[in-house]
């Protein structure tokens, strides 16, 4: 898939760091120009990645917007088409991760993790029909977790479950200008902020799978960089769990 990006533009939210650093990394190497988001006070993780896209081939720039203010996002979309003329792909990668009983989730929790997790990419993609030129690519990234029903993650699939219904609609509303709309739900991968968890967590995960490990951010790269090709013109409106068979 060498350079099957070329002339390409690509925004990818919450780049800073964990799969989103990967994302940009791996569709400038096949050619893309990206657009880094990273929250206020990650300059300096975010120009890392910017260094890293473009030894791997690519053109990048950071540009510092929280996506919880559909205002930012818009500055995302402009800074695209000024530097880079256009926009053609959007990754929604942002995420805010609460995981407790429902029980116990408060008000303030509950409505900062739909903020991100939900509503920022559903304006993003809103935004996105503006901006993006004919034959786009919008890869939403949600969760395997949607599908397992795990104790204490209920809040976080609840919104990421959001974000997959809101793709399937909008596949269907966008499509006939040959923009494609898909999801990738990541299992569990091999991020640092994923090995912050209890090590006896991840062992459980790793039994899971079938292959007996845990994922590379790579892996997940690889996917992304698929679905925004030209190759995959013919693909919409899925959601694609990869996660070594965990469900």
């Amino acid at each position: 898939m060498s350079n099957t990006l070329d002339g390409k533009v690509a925004i990818v939210t919450g780049a800073a760091t964990g799969l989103g650093a990967t994302i940009a990394v791996q569709l400038a190497s096949e050619g893309a120009s990206v657009v880094v988001d990273h929250l206020p006070g990650q300059d300096g993780l975010a120009a890392e990645v910017v260094s890293q896209a473009v030894a791997a081939g690519g053109q990048a720039l950071a540009v510092a917007a929280d996506v919880s203010d559909t205002e930012q996002i818009g500055a995302l979309f402009k800074a695209a088409t000024e530097h880079y003329g256009g926009v053609d792909i959007l990754v929604n990668n942002a995420v805010y991760a609460v995981l407790k009983p429902m029980a116990e989730v408060t008000e303030e929790e509950f409505d900062a993790s739909f903020r991100v997790n939900a509503r920022a990419p559903f304006f993003a993609m809103q935004l996105a029909s503006r901006y993006l030129r004919d034959s786009g690519r919008i890869i939403n990234i949600s969760s395997h977790t949607t599908g397992l029903f795990f104790p204490r993650y209920g809040l976080y699939d609840g919104a990421k479950g959001a974000l997959e219904q809101f793709s399937r609609v909008f596949s269907k509303e966008i499509g006939e200008r040959g923009i494609t709309v898909n999801v990738v739900s990541p299992g569990p991968t091999d991020t640092p902020e994923f090995r912050t968890r209890p090590s006896e967590f991840i062992a459980s995960l790793e039994k899971m799978t079938s292959m007996g490990r845990i994922g590379r951010p790579q892996e997940i790269g690889d996917v992304v960089a698929f679905l925004a090709s030209p190759q995959a013109s013919w693909v919409t409106g899925q959601n694609i769990r990869v996660n070594g068979g965990v469900v």
